[in-house]
């Protein structure tokens, strides 16, 4: 049975990947080799994906399911304080999650309150990156008019946001 275990383990691995993932990860290896033997050189993901009829993003699953799964648990070297710690603890981005997701949906609600022109003009300016004077250009209006509207829309934004806390 201990048998059983181990070879479930050793051939399926920790996460269960498809045999035909296993086999096109299987013919890349071959190919690979070969091609490395014969001309010199490894092939790319494109080279590949010409060479065994497959698509590119299909090379890329097989060779990505054959590397082993890291434990988020697992130790590494911080070198910066001389200390190990764990894969988690780097990843952690320590901010607060619930409040970016909870500012971005106030935000958007505030947005979505605002008159079409105003909305536009806020899109164009704060999420499109545009200046005042493409979004006078695109508005068909000037940028000193961009400037008040735009003014006026953000401290009533802000009042409103204000008065929901």
């Amino acid at each position: 049975m201990i048998g059983e275990i181990k070879r479930f383990l050793r051939d399926d691995g920790a996460i269960k990947v498809s045999r035909s993932l296993k086999e096109l990860n299987a013919r890349i290896k071959e190919t690979q080799k070969h091609f490395l033997t014969t001309k010199g050189k490894e092939l790319t993901v494109e080279e590949l994906a010409k060479e065994l009829k497959v698509t590119k993003e299909d090379i890329a699953l097989a060779i990505e399911s054959a590397n082993p799964v890291e434990s988020i648990e697992k130790s590494i070297y911080n070198s910066k304080e001389d200390k190990e710690i764990g894969l988690v603890e780097k990843l952690s981005t320590n901010k607060d999650e619930a409040e970016i997701l909870t500012n971005k949906m106030v935000v958007k609600d505030l947005i979505n309150e605002l008159q079409t022109r105003d909305k536009k003009l806020i899109m164009l300016r704060f999420f499109k990156e545009k200046t005042q004077s493409e979004v006078a250009q695109i508005l068909g209006i000037n940028q000193v008019q961009v400037s008040r509207i735009e003014r006026r829309v953000l401290a009533s934004m802000k009042i409103k946001l204000m008065g929901a806390s």
